[in-house]
């Protein structure tokens, strides 16, 4: 793919640093780069920053249908919706739609690709896979929808570099650009999620099948054997199919004075522990590697214990079945911080979980958003003790509420769009205000 020379237009540059590295990548291939993106400046503060040694152009606050004349390709953020107008205007020029992932494996220089989707566990497998193959000594770069862009590693990457990617649906949704999936795939589990994005369940797990419908007869689909969807996406896989049990026994899981457990990273650990498997790693290796993690941020982090109450900081479970797997995990009473914004998601899971006598939810504390009212109409009143606009309020009445032993548990439930930027920013406000009690 020829770049040196082209007019490519970045459509969203959000503030994760994926729109970033693709307009350096651009920059770099010699592109001549314009940005347009519907949040203000302000928003994009950060993002602007790091691209200010670069020459590339900017329309923020709105799109310009006139930034689609003379362009040769666009290149949209997986967080931009297929159906957005400004994007179907572009196909209707008949404009080259790309995404980060697209650029990304035209690019890449090692076909040693590990790719990880799934509702869940995700972040986490893919993290622990990447700790594995490092502990056995490979040369090893891990990136893709944790944060990290994939095309800002490529100067890393050589032809013998195993290269660990986290992808969600919206990325995966680029691979149909050049129909290619990664040699070798795993999907973590399915559960109902972004029907905010997506008409229904069948749309969702379509767009996750792009992991592996354009894989070759040698390549290797990884599935869980405890989920409903395997079976369906077992008999369409071009490849090799192997499988996962997530409730296995792992050595080295759950050793004494770790603060890493749960049936819910046990699956993830089991997922991250096959995958080493199937690219040869030694068992040594995977035991090792489990004993010494120690989990990822945002993820039911503990940030802090304070006057005997744990601050966990669970910001990335956006789903009720999330939630209802941190509640499973936490140990002794709870104050609950959940709500924001809706996915259209059930909550019955949830609702179940907090009705179950054996529940450890004493408390819950709402945070205001457009799922809130829904909420409370599933839950009920007999739980909440406040809901706020203000987070700063929020954590203040759930840390008066929890005596000691007991966790406040930020697990919201639902996206974080409206109070916050983003479920990372939700996470780090929560951080800075824990740490601030006195």
């Amino acid at each position: 793919m020829g770049l040196s020379g082209s007019r490519a237009l970045v459509m969203g540059l959000g503030v994760h640093g994926g729109g970033v590295g693709v307009a350096r990548y651009l920059v770099g291939s010699g592109a001549r780069v314009h940005v347009t993106d519907m949040q203000s400046p302000d928003r994009l503060g950060a993002s602007i920053d790091a691209l200010s040694d670069l020459p590339v152009g900017y329309t923020l606050g709105h799109h310009d249908t006139s930034d689609l004349d003379g362009i040769d390709f666009l290149v949209r953020n997986p967080g931009v919706p297929r159906e957005a107008p400004f994007l179907l205007e572009a196909e209707r020029r008949g404009i080259p739609i790309y995404m980060e992932m697209t650029l990304f494996l035209l690019a890449c220089p090692s076909r040693r690709i590990v790719a990880i989707t799934g509702t869940k566990g995700k972040t986490t497998t893919t993290t622990l896979t990447g700790e594995i193959f490092r502990r056995a000594g490979r040369d090893t770069v891990v990136a893709g929808n944790l944060r990290v862009s994939a095309l800002g590693q490529l100067s890393r990457i050589t032809p013998t570099t195993d290269v660990i990617l986290e992808l969600s649906s919206f990325q995966l949704e680029g691979l149909d650009a050049i129909r290619t999936s990664p040699r070798t795939a795993a999907v973590t589990n399915l559960m109902v999620d972004h029907l905010n994005r997506y008409p229904d369940m069948a749309s969702y797990m379509d767009a996750k099948r792009r992991i592996f419908i354009y894989q070759g007869s040698g390549d290797v689909l990884l599935l869980n054997r405890d989920e409903a969807y395997s079976e369906a996406f077992a008999t369409t896989a071009p490849g090799r199919v192997e499988w996962f049990n997530p409730d296995d026994a792992l050595v080295g899981f759950g050793d004494p004075g770790s603060t890493w457990g749960g049936s819910h990273n046990l699956a993830n650990a089991n997922c991250a522990a096959a995958l080493a498997r199937s690219s040869g790693i030694a068992e040594e290796a995977i035991a090792e590697a489990i004993r010494g993690f120690a989990g990822v941020p945002y993820r039911q982090e503990v940030v802090r214990v304070h006057r005997g109450v744990r601050y966990i900081n669970d910001t990335a479970a956006t789903t009720p079945d999330a939630t209802v797997a941190a509640l499973s995990s936490v140990s002794g009473p709870i104050v609950l911080l959940l709500g924001g914004a809706d996915k259209g998601l059930d909550f019955t899971g949830l609702v179940a979980s907090l009705a179950d006598p054996r529940s450890r939810v004493t408390d819950i504390v709402l945070l205001e958003g457009s799922a809130t009212d829904r909420l409370v109409a599933s839950v009920g009143e007999g739980l909440v003790r406040g809901r706020h606009r203000s987070f700063p309020d929020a954590v203040t009445q759930a840390s008066q509420l929890a005596g000691g032993g007991a966790a406040v548990l930020l697990s919201p439930g639902c996206a974080s769009f409206g109070m916050f930027v983003n479920e990372f920013d939700r996470g780090d406000q929560f951080n800075a205000l824990v740490h601030a009690l006195d």
